[in-house]
């Protein structure tokens, strides 16, 4: 329970810092789309890179893609077009499940192929991207940049057919395609002007300018004029002339450098100029200016890339100690906790053992006690009360004034009086002081007869002092039972008792030449008692016999 609380608790604080980080990267996302459209690209292109970083620690796949084609398209913008398509491959893995993002990334391939004159590349990529397109209406752009490329390789007439069948679609007449449509239809009059037809080209290039014009795409307009300076280059240099310059100051307005650069290439080709010279340096100035800065955009795009790596090489780094910190911690945490679990448990278990092994000693100590107090009330029912009712109806029936009834009396009460005293020897306090070895062997003695022998060896052999008093009590009453036994049921002439000792334990070896038994009925005959004393000690007792071949017994009890 301990383990799914704190698995818990930390699982809510992952999801907390996801959040947050989710929050920082798309503020960081939409900061950079306001420098992108102010044309503060390099600050856009850091803070796009920097919320890239930050959506792939979410694993935020959509801001991902979207991320990556904007930098593709800073990059293309600042004549990257390398570094562009390295960015906007980096973004397929993670575009793969959103449409218009695979388009996009297609698109910047082509574009990018195109400005590289990678013509048969480009246009593949223009026509992957027709295939990500939901309908024409969606493909129509990359289909212009195809006609846009056929003019680039000179296939002026396949580039007229394209540009028709776009202009011919009833949703380029919608306002939200004007733009494209505007685009098209100048670069298909500029198609006709390379491909022989002026009356008809200018019309197209005058119809593009003017719906540019309409909608404000100061950009797109920079291209019309290009495209007029060259159709009248041939036929009227003034307007050429004219065109070339609008076009140079529009792109000077908007810091396009390309244009600018093309611009002043035709007005220096037309030599019809008194500023041709200024022109050319112009021209020349522009051109290593823009090699400079280009040069510098890629070293610090690359640079940029390449701190935001290290750095989140680093973070990882430092994530991953600080993980396995917080890992070791909680661990040597979850070990105390185990530790604490385990420790109680055992002292649990021990008191449950220490409870049972008393309450079992406790047992067997009742057990053996009931089954000696049994033993002694048969043995006084068996052995004396008959007597007693005897001689009470003895003296009841005879007159006791008689001499000869006095001593039959006597006689009688003196044979009970004996047996009394052999039932308390039996069960009287055992001896465990100094005088222990004594009290053995007189009880042993006790049993000696004519007709028996009793044979106690090595008895001051054993280091008695060393053993504790209960279990000097267990020796003695285990002795007297075996003597009662003995003298009970084996009819035994010879019985031999051997005492040894070893680091241990002390060893009691009992051996008779009686009857025996069989060694399933040990128990019948009053044996069993024994094993209980010597189980509340921790000792062990074994038996050994057969019919007609006397009786064994091994004793062993811990010192």
């Amino acid at each position: 329970m301990l383990l799914f609380l704190f698995s818990c608790k930390e699982k809510k604080t992952d999801n907390t810092n996801i959040e947050a980080i989710q929050k920082q990267a798309i503020i960081l996302r939409d900061k950079a789309d306001i420098n992108f459209d102010k044309q503060n690209l390099n600050t856009a292109f850091y803070q796009f890179n920097e919320s890239k970083e930050l959506f792939e620690t979410v694993k935020d796949s959509p801001n991902i893609s979207y991320v990556l084609i904007r930098m593709s398209d800073i990059q293309q913008i600042n004549g990257d077009y390398y570094g562009s398509k390295e960015t906007v491959t980096e973004a397929l893995p993670y575009a793969k499940t959103f449409e218009g993002h695979l388009r996009s990334i297609h698109n910047n391939l082509g574009i990018a192929d195109k400005e590289l004159s990678l013509y048969d590349d480009a246009i593949f990529y223009y026509k992957e991207s027709i295939k990500d397109s939901k309908n024409k209406e969606d493909g129509h752009v990359p289909l212009s940049n195809i006609a846009a490329v056929y003019m680039q390789q000179k296939k002026y007439n396949d580039a007229i057919i394209l540009l028709e069948y776009l202009l011919s679609q009833k949703f380029i007449d919608k306002k939200s395609n004007a733009d494209s449509k505007a685009i098209m239809q100048d670069n298909l009059g500029y198609a006709y002007f390379k491909n022989g037809m002026p009356e008809k080209a200018l019309q197209l290039m005058n119809e593009g300018l003017k719906l540019k014009n309409e909608i404000n795409n100061n950009y797109s307009s920079i291209e019309s004029y290009l495209h007029l300076a060259d159709y009248y280059s041939k036929k009227d240099i003034k307007k050429s002339d004219y065109n070339a310059l609008t076009a140079y100051n529009i792109a000077t307005k908007l810091n396009s450098v390309d244009e600018r650069l093309e611009a002043l290439q035709i007005l220096i080709s037309n030599n019809n100029s008194p500023n041709t010279n200024r022109y050319t340096q112009y021209y020349f100035a522009l051109n290593d200016s823009i090699i400079k800065v280009r040069n510098n955009f890629k070293n610090k795009s690359a640079k940029i890339k390449y701190d935001a790596k290290k750095e989140k090489d680093e973070n990882v780094k430092l994530h991953l100690e600080k993980a396995e910190n917080q890992l070791s911690l909680q661990r040597a945490k979850y070990m105390r906790i185990v530790f604490v679990i385990v420790f109680i448990f055992l002292v649990i278990l021990i008191a449950i053992l220490i409870r049972y092994y008393k309450n079992k000693n406790k047992t067997i100590e009742f057990k053996s006690s009931y089954d000696t107090e049994t033993r002694i009330s048969k043995k006084i029912h068996d052995e004396l009360a008959n007597d007693v009712f005897q001689v009470i109806a003895f003296a009841e029936s005879q007159p006791l004034a008689a001499e000869n009834t006095k001593e039959n009396l006597l006689q009688k009460l003196d044979d009970i009086y004996g047996r009394v005293r052999g039932i308390s020897k039996e069960n009287n306090k055992i001896e465990t002081g100094k005088d222990f070895t004594k009290s053995i062997k007189e009880m042993l003695s006790a049993y000696n007869t004519v007709e028996r022998n009793i044979i106690a060896t090595n008895l001051e052999s054993v280091n008695w002092e060393d053993v504790d008093d209960i279990k000097k009590i267990t020796i003695g009453r285990v002795l007297q039972e075996l003597m009662v036994n003995m003298k009970k049921h084996s009819k035994a002439s010879l019985v031999v008792i051997k005492f040894d000792s070893d680091q241990k334990s002390i060893l009691i070896n009992y051996t008779d030449n009686g009857i025996g038994c069989e060694q399933t009925k040990i128990s019948k005959n009053g044996l069993q008692n024994m094993e209980h004393r010597i189980q509340t000690v921790k000792g062990t007792i074994e038996f050994e016999t057969e019919p007609q071949n006397g009786f064994k017994a091994k004793i062993a009890i811990p010192k």
